[in-house]
Protein backbone atom coordinates (compact mmCIF):
# COMPACT_ATOMS: atom_id res chain seq x y z
CA UNK A 1 0.00 0.00 0.00
CA UNK A 2 2.82 2.39 0.87
CA UNK A 3 4.52 1.74 -2.47
CA UNK A 4 1.31 2.56 -4.29
CA UNK A 5 1.11 5.97 -2.59
CA UNK A 6 4.81 6.74 -3.02
CA UNK A 7 4.85 5.43 -6.59
CA UNK A 8 2.31 7.98 -7.79
CA UNK A 9 4.88 10.79 -7.37
CA UNK A 10 3.87 14.01 -9.10
CA UNK A 11 0.65 12.49 -10.44
CA UNK A 12 -0.78 12.45 -6.93
CA UNK A 13 0.04 16.14 -6.53
CA UNK A 14 -1.63 17.33 -9.76
CA UNK A 15 -5.06 18.10 -8.27
CA UNK A 16 -3.81 19.99 -5.26
CA UNK A 17 -4.23 23.74 -5.06
CA UNK A 18 -1.54 26.07 -3.70
CA UNK A 19 -1.74 27.31 -0.12
CA UNK A 20 -4.59 29.74 0.55
CA UNK A 21 -3.83 33.41 -0.07
CA UNK A 22 -4.48 34.26 3.58
CA UNK A 23 -1.47 32.13 4.60
CA UNK A 24 0.85 34.00 2.22
CA UNK A 25 2.20 37.38 3.25
CA UNK A 26 3.76 40.09 1.16
CA UNK A 27 7.38 40.75 2.00
CA UNK A 28 8.05 44.44 2.55
CA UNK A 29 10.60 46.66 4.20
CA UNK A 30 10.83 50.37 5.01
CA UNK A 31 13.79 52.21 3.45
CA UNK A 32 14.65 55.38 5.40
CA UNK A 33 16.03 57.32 2.43
CA UNK A 34 14.20 60.20 0.77
CA UNK A 35 16.34 60.38 -2.38
CA UNK A 36 14.03 58.80 -4.96
CA UNK A 37 16.73 58.52 -7.63
CA UNK A 38 19.15 56.59 -5.38
CA UNK A 39 16.43 54.32 -3.96
CA UNK A 40 15.00 53.47 -7.37
CA UNK A 41 18.40 52.78 -8.97
CA UNK A 42 19.52 50.48 -6.12
CA UNK A 43 16.25 48.53 -6.27
CA UNK A 44 16.53 48.13 -10.06
CA UNK A 45 20.14 46.98 -9.58
CA UNK A 46 19.11 44.23 -7.17
CA UNK A 47 16.16 43.10 -9.29
CA UNK A 48 18.40 43.01 -12.37
CA UNK A 49 20.84 40.70 -10.54
CA UNK A 50 18.08 38.07 -10.43
CA UNK A 51 15.70 38.74 -13.34
CA UNK A 52 15.35 40.49 -16.66
CA UNK A 53 13.02 43.45 -16.19
CA UNK A 54 9.93 43.41 -18.42
CA UNK A 55 8.45 46.72 -17.29
CA UNK A 56 9.35 49.45 -14.87
CA UNK A 57 7.39 52.58 -14.07
CA UNK A 58 9.01 54.98 -11.66
CA UNK A 59 5.92 57.20 -11.35
CA UNK A 60 3.72 54.28 -10.29
CA UNK A 61 6.55 52.62 -8.36
CA UNK A 62 6.20 49.29 -10.18
CA UNK A 63 8.81 46.86 -11.49
CA UNK A 64 7.66 43.69 -13.25
CA UNK A 65 10.05 40.97 -14.38
CA UNK A 66 9.98 38.50 -17.22
CA UNK A 67 9.45 34.87 -16.22
CA UNK A 68 12.75 33.10 -15.56
CA UNK A 69 13.30 29.35 -15.68
CA UNK A 70 14.67 28.26 -12.31
CA UNK A 71 18.36 27.55 -11.91
CA UNK A 72 19.42 23.99 -11.28
CA UNK A 73 22.29 22.45 -9.37
CA UNK A 74 24.63 22.80 -12.35
CA UNK A 75 24.00 26.57 -12.63
CA UNK A 76 25.55 28.13 -9.51
CA UNK A 77 25.99 31.51 -11.23
CA UNK A 78 22.20 32.05 -11.32
CA UNK A 79 20.91 33.48 -8.04
CA UNK A 80 17.16 32.87 -8.36
CA UNK A 81 17.11 29.45 -6.64
CA UNK A 82 17.82 29.98 -2.94
CA UNK A 83 18.93 26.87 -1.06
CA UNK A 84 19.66 23.30 -2.06
CA UNK A 85 15.98 22.27 -2.11
CA UNK A 86 15.08 24.95 -4.66
CA UNK A 87 18.11 24.10 -6.80
CA UNK A 88 17.23 20.42 -6.75
CA UNK A 89 13.61 21.20 -7.62
CA UNK A 90 14.76 23.40 -10.52
CA UNK A 91 16.96 20.56 -11.75
CA UNK A 92 14.28 17.87 -11.68
CA UNK A 93 11.20 19.87 -12.75
CA UNK A 94 10.34 22.78 -15.02
CA UNK A 95 9.99 25.65 -12.56
CA UNK A 96 9.89 29.36 -13.31
CA UNK A 97 9.68 32.52 -11.25
CA UNK A 98 8.16 35.94 -11.91
CA UNK A 99 8.70 39.00 -9.76
CA UNK A 100 6.74 42.12 -8.90
CA UNK A 101 8.22 45.01 -6.91
CA UNK A 102 6.21 47.93 -5.53
CA UNK A 103 7.91 51.08 -4.25
CA UNK A 104 5.55 53.31 -2.27
CA UNK A 105 6.53 56.71 -0.86
CA UNK A 106 6.11 56.89 2.92
CA UNK A 107 6.94 59.50 5.50
CA UNK A 108 10.72 59.64 5.73
CA UNK A 109 11.45 57.12 2.99
CA UNK A 110 9.92 54.35 0.90
CA UNK A 111 8.08 51.12 1.54
CA UNK A 112 9.42 48.39 -0.78
CA UNK A 113 7.46 45.16 -1.25
CA UNK A 114 8.54 42.19 -3.33
CA UNK A 115 6.40 39.32 -4.56
CA UNK A 116 8.10 36.40 -6.31
CA UNK A 117 5.72 33.81 -7.71
CA UNK A 118 6.91 30.29 -8.37
CA UNK A 119 5.20 28.16 -11.02
CA UNK A 120 5.57 24.58 -12.25
CA UNK A 121 5.07 23.73 -15.91
CA UNK A 122 1.84 21.92 -16.74
CA UNK A 123 2.86 19.30 -19.30
CA UNK A 124 -0.50 17.72 -20.05
CA UNK A 125 -0.62 16.49 -23.65
CA UNK A 126 -3.80 15.82 -25.60
CA UNK A 127 -4.23 13.27 -28.42
CA UNK A 128 -5.86 15.82 -30.78
CA UNK A 129 -2.44 17.32 -31.57
CA UNK A 130 -1.27 14.46 -33.73
CA UNK A 131 0.35 14.87 -37.13
CA UNK A 132 -2.69 13.28 -38.79
CA UNK A 133 -4.86 16.32 -38.12
CA UNK A 134 -2.58 18.63 -40.06
CA UNK A 135 -2.23 16.57 -43.23
CA UNK A 136 -4.46 16.57 -46.30
CA UNK A 137 -6.57 13.55 -47.07
CA UNK A 138 -6.52 12.14 -50.62
CA UNK A 139 -10.26 11.54 -51.04
CA UNK A 140 -11.29 15.17 -50.45
CA UNK A 141 -10.79 18.13 -52.80
CA UNK A 142 -8.18 20.75 -51.91
CA UNK A 143 -9.50 23.12 -49.25
CA UNK A 144 -8.38 26.67 -48.60
CA UNK A 145 -8.96 26.27 -44.87
CA UNK A 146 -5.70 27.21 -43.16
CA UNK A 147 -6.89 26.21 -39.69
CA UNK A 148 -6.34 22.48 -40.15
CA UNK A 149 -3.91 22.23 -37.24
CA UNK A 150 -5.93 21.66 -34.08
CA UNK A 151 -4.81 23.30 -30.87
CA UNK A 152 -2.44 26.06 -29.97
CA UNK A 153 1.32 26.15 -30.43
CA UNK A 154 1.92 27.82 -27.06
CA UNK A 155 2.74 25.81 -23.93
CA UNK A 156 -0.23 24.50 -21.99
CA UNK A 157 0.45 26.72 -19.00
CA UNK A 158 1.85 26.82 -15.53
CA UNK A 159 0.61 25.65 -12.15
CA UNK A 160 0.95 28.26 -9.38
CA UNK A 161 3.07 27.11 -6.44
CA UNK A 162 2.78 30.32 -4.40
CA UNK A 163 5.36 32.79 -3.14
CA UNK A 164 9.08 32.10 -3.03
CA UNK A 165 9.65 33.50 0.46
CA UNK A 166 13.37 32.72 0.54
CA UNK A 167 14.11 34.69 -2.65
CA UNK A 168 11.91 37.59 -1.51
CA UNK A 169 13.83 37.77 1.79
CA UNK A 170 17.22 37.62 0.07
CA UNK A 171 16.33 40.39 -2.40
CA UNK A 172 15.01 42.68 0.37
CA UNK A 173 18.20 42.11 2.40
CA UNK A 174 20.34 43.06 -0.60
CA UNK A 175 18.26 46.20 -1.22
CA UNK A 176 18.79 47.24 2.39
CA UNK A 177 22.53 46.52 2.21
CA UNK A 178 23.04 48.49 -1.00
CA UNK A 179 21.05 51.45 0.27
CA UNK A 180 22.93 51.41 3.59
CA UNK A 181 26.19 51.53 1.66
CA UNK A 182 24.86 54.48 -0.40
CA UNK A 183 23.97 56.54 2.68
CA UNK A 184 26.36 59.44 3.19
CA UNK A 185 28.21 59.18 6.49
CA UNK A 186 27.88 62.17 8.82
CA UNK A 187 31.23 63.79 9.67
CA UNK A 188 32.33 63.26 13.28
CA UNK A 189 31.17 66.16 15.45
Amino acid sequence: MVWLVLGTGCIGMRGRAPAPAAAQTVNSVFIPNEDQEVVWERIVDVVHDYFEIARENRLDGIIETKPLVAAGILEPWHKDSVGLNNRLEGTLQSIRRRGFVNVTPAQGGYLVSIEIYKEQEDVVTTPDKSAGNSTFQENRPLQRDLTLVVGDAAPQGWIALGHDQALEDRMLQQIQQRLAAAQPQAPPG
